[in-house]
C-alpha cells in the first residue's frame, strides 16, 4: 500500500474512533435530559429485542423530562418496565399513552463519579488513536523495508501521522473537558 494511502486510511480510522467516542459520551448522563440516553434501552417486541427508538417516539418535554410515545397501545407497560430495569436509574411514569421520564437531580458525589467515567472513556479513545498510529507507522516501515518507499518518505510520513494523531488527541481532550463541564453544571 502506498504511503499516502496509509496516511488517509489512518486518518479515516481515527475519525471513526472519535465518532465512537462521541457516541459513548452521549450515553453518559448529565443533569439535563437527552433522548440519546435511552438508546441503550431494548424492548421485547413480538419476540425480538428492539431499541426503544424503533417502538416509540422519544423526545424532550423540557430540560429535565424525556417523553416516550409508544406506537402501539399495549407497549406502554413494557417500555416502562424496560426503562425502570435499565441501569440508568430512571423512574418513568405513565400519563395515558405518554410515558414521562423525569431526570433526577444528581448528587455531587455522583457527578464526580461520572467525570471519572468520562476521563476513562477519553483515555480509551486516546489509546485507540495511538494504536492506529502505531499500526500506520508499522505499515510505513514495512513499505520502506519492501523498498517501495525511501527512508526520507518514512520520516516525512511518520511526522505527518504524528500530527494527525496529535490533532485527534486534542479533539478528544476538548470533548472530555466539555462533557465534564456539562456534568458538573448544576
Amino acid at each position: 500500500m502506498p504511503i499516502i494511502e496509509i496516511r488517509q486510511t489512518v486518518e479515516g480510522k481515527m475519525d471513526q474512533s472519535i465518532a465512537a467516542f462521541k457516541s459513548n459520551l452521549s450515553k453518559i448522563r448529565t443533569g439535563r435530559a437527552n433522548p440519546a440516553l435511552l438508546d441503550a434501552v431494548h424492548i421485547e417486541y413480538y419476540g425480538a429485542m428492539l431499541p426503544l427508538s424503533q417502538v416509540a417516539n422519544v423526545s424532550l418535554l423540557d430540560a429535565r423530562t424525556i417523553s416516550v410515545q409508544p406506537w402501539e397501545k399495549g407497549m406502554g407497560p413494557k417500555i416502562e418496565k424496560a426503562i425502570r430495569d435499565s441501569d440508568l436509574g430512571l423512574n418513568p411514569s405513565s400519563m395515558g399513552d405518554l410515558i414521562r421520564v423525569p431526570m433526577p437531580a444528581m448528587s455531587e458525589e455522583r457527578r464526580r463519579e461520572l467525570t471519572k467515567v468520562v476521563r476513562h472513556e477519553g483515555e480509551a479513545a486516546k489509546i485507540a488513536v495511538r494504536n492506529l498510529r502505531r499500526d500506520a507507522n508499522d505499515a510505513v516501515r514495512k513499505t520502506v523495508k519492501d523498498k517501495l518507499a525511501s527512508e526520507d518518505d518514512q520520516k516525512r510520513s511518520e511526522t505527518e501521522i504524528q500530527k494527525v494523531t496529535d490533532r485527534h488527541i486534542i479533539e478528544i481532550d476538548k470533548l472530555v473537558a466539555a462533557k465534564e463541564q456539562d456534568i458538573m453544571a448544576v
